[in-house]
């Protein structure tokens, strides 16, 4: 962002968002799910995954098409509000 509250990115652009959490059941449908809510054209064949060393935690690397600032703001809120995510970048 800028000085003035504005974002430096461009739209539309190609965006990772990387989403950590617990290992778990659901886990992986679920935060496709939500990412799919903000970004419905986000395909799941394109997710990265990566396990922890000790296999209790997931990585999970989403490319989506960020069509505007407050599209990424409220893909973010709802991430982080999540309580199965420990850290969303």
């Amino acid at each position: 962002m800028n000085d003035n509250g504005e974002t430096l990115l461009k739209f539309p652009t190609d965006f990772p968002i990387k989403i950590m959490g617990e290992k778990r059941e659901a886990f992986v449908r679920t935060m496709i799910e939500l990412v799919q809510r903000h970004a419905p054209d986000f395909q799941a064949d394109t997710l990265e995954m990566r396990a922890s060393g000790s296999g209790k935690y997931l990585s999970l690397t989403f490319t989506i098409r960020a069509t505007s600032k407050a599209q990424l703001d409220d893909l973010y809120r709802e991430i982080t509000a999540h309580p199965w995510v420990s850290m969303a970048l």
